[in-house]
This record gives structure tokens, C-alpha cells and sequence, in this order.
């Protein structure tokens, strides 16, 4: 059992970090501190997604070796003895491969050296693709939410929840009590 947990400790540190993040999201009633939390949940999500998809023993998903020789690595051997239109007929081949070859997705990178026969396991780019693109998302995310914290700190004079939720109350009822006189009193 303390094995199973050591050899997943990142995961541990993963779950520590979105807590961490979470907490600080609800209970801070400062709205920077709102921010820094929803930042901290967010990396550990990134991290998670990360961490999920990794392979053991997978390198980097650039053909070498024997896995290059068999799968297109002659490139300059290939392209004196084609033509154009056989280029062409194996780029649609090829495309209608990659369809079929997204179709199997994860499962597929895992199992790749034993069901293509590749001397070697290639991790899976998509993940990491995504999660760069979680980052930029979460960058202008952050960044939209500076400004309106700025906003509404010109407005309301705090960046404090609880003072600005009062601000609004005593608004309402102010606007509440000319309502009422002005129901009262028509001219």
C-alpha cells in the first residue's frame, strides 16, 4: 500500500495543489486572491492532464532508428523515384490513414510499438498540445479578470467582496426607499 502511494506522489501533490486552489478561490474575499487561487486550480489541472499522459519508456514522437528506415525515412530516395501524382496519391493515403490513426487515440500511442511494429514507444503530442493551449487561455483569462478587479476598483474604491456586496445593498435600498416615496407621493 505504501508503495501504491509513494510511485504517485505527484498525484498527491496534484490533488494538494487543487485544494489549495479551491479553498483559496471560496474563502478569500479579496479578488486578487480569488484570481491567484482560480490560477493555482488551474496549474493543477494542467499538471494532472500532464501527468496522465505520460508512457513509460516513450520518447519524443520523432521517427529514428529502424522506426525511421521503415516508416518513410528514406525521404530522398523516395522522392527522386515518384513522381507528382504519386506524391499526391500517397498524401491522400496518408491523410485517409491519419483519420483512421486519430480514431484510435490514446490507446493507440500506448500499444504503438507492438501494433505497428516500432522498435521504439512514442509519447502522445496531443495532450501537451492542449494543455499550451490551456495556458494561453488561462493567461488571457487572468488577464480580462486584472482588468475588471481594476474596474472595479475605480468604481466601488475596494477590491474587498463583503465591502463592495454592502456597497450594493445600501445602493439598492436607497434606491428602494425613493421608489416607495415616490409611490407614496405622486405629482
Amino acid at each position: 500500500m505504501l508503495e501504491f502511494v509513494l510511485e504517485r506522489g505527484n498525484y498527491w501533490a496534484i490533488i494538494g495543489l487543487m485544494m489549495i486552489g479551491l479553498y483559496t478561490l471560496f474563502a478569500a474575499t479579496n479578488l486578487i486572491k480569488k484570481l491567484v487561487g482560480l490560477s493555482i486550480f488551474q496549474t493543477s489541472i494542467i499538471l494532472f492532464y500532464i501527468s496522465l499522459s505520460r508512457i513509460d519508456g516513450g520518447t519524443a514522437p520523432i521517427l529514428y532508428g529502424k522506426d525511421a528506415k521503415g516508416h518513410g525515412g528514406g525521404h530522398d530516395e523516395a522522392a527522386g523515384a515518384h513522381g507528382a501524382a504519386s506524391e499526391a496519391a500517397h498524401g491522400a493515403s496518408d491523410a485517409a490513414h491519419g483519420a483512421a490513426d486519430a480514431a484510435y487515440g490514446a490507446a493507440d500511442a500506448a500499444h504503438g510499438a507492438a501494433s505497428h511494429g516500432l522498435e521504439h514507444v512514442y509519447s502522445n503530442p496531443l495532450p501537451h498540445v492542449l494543455m499550451l493551449t490551456a495556458i494561453v487561455v488561462g493567461v488571457a483569462t487572468l488577464a480580462v479578470g486584472l482588468a475588471i478587479v481594476v474596474r472595479i476598483r475605480e468604481a466601488y474604491g475596494t477590491i474587498e467582496s463583503d465591502e463592495i456586496r454592502e456597497t450594493d445593498l445600501e445602493v439598492a435600498r436607497a434606491e428602494y426607499a425613493v421608489d416607495q416615496a415616490d409611490e407614496a407621493n405622486p405629482v
